[in-house]
């Protein structure tokens, strides 16, 4: 089955992204123009918005998930980047990444502020709380 999906995320930054993805074990490899999914579609789940068959499974980098069948396609398209995705079951993503992507999700908006703390020259500091949250204290001098 086929289940390609673009990721609920706004990323506005590829190092950002990058630090996020190896946080989680998750290999960055860039300018990789292909990335694994179920390979055909079958019609039993929408096209993701302004992307055709013939763009599944095509992108400008992709990222490698150790213990997934599937990869995830970073597609860079009209100034916007998007993560593309097959969250069929099988294709091991959801199990590591969780539901929609979630633990990139959550940590992809942490890793852009201390980019942009670093920046302005601020210093942070990363707390993980004991119920899985972050907070990220950023010191203004």
């Amino acid at each position: 089955m086929s289940h390609v999906s673009i990721m609920n995320l706004e990323i506005n930054s590829l190092d950002a992204l990058k630090m996020t993805v190896e946080r989680l074990g998750i290999v960055f490899r860039k300018n990789q123009k292909t990335y694994k999914w179920y390979g055909r579609f079958m019609g039993d789940y929408p096209l993701p918005e302004g992307f055709t068959v013939a763009d599944l499974g095509k992108c400008n980098h992709a990222l490698y998930v150790p213990g997934a069948k599937y990869e995830i396609g970073v597609v860079e398209r009209n100034g916007k980047i998007s993560l593309l995705w097959d969250f069929w079951q099988d294709g091991g993503l959801e199990r590591i990444i969780g539901p929609g992507g979630a633990k990139i999700r959550q940590l992809y908006p942490i890793e852009e502020a201390k980019l942009e703390a670093e920046r302005r020259g601020y210093f942070y500091t990363e707390v993980c709380q004991e119920n899985g949250d972050i907070d990220l204290e950023i010191e203004v001098n």
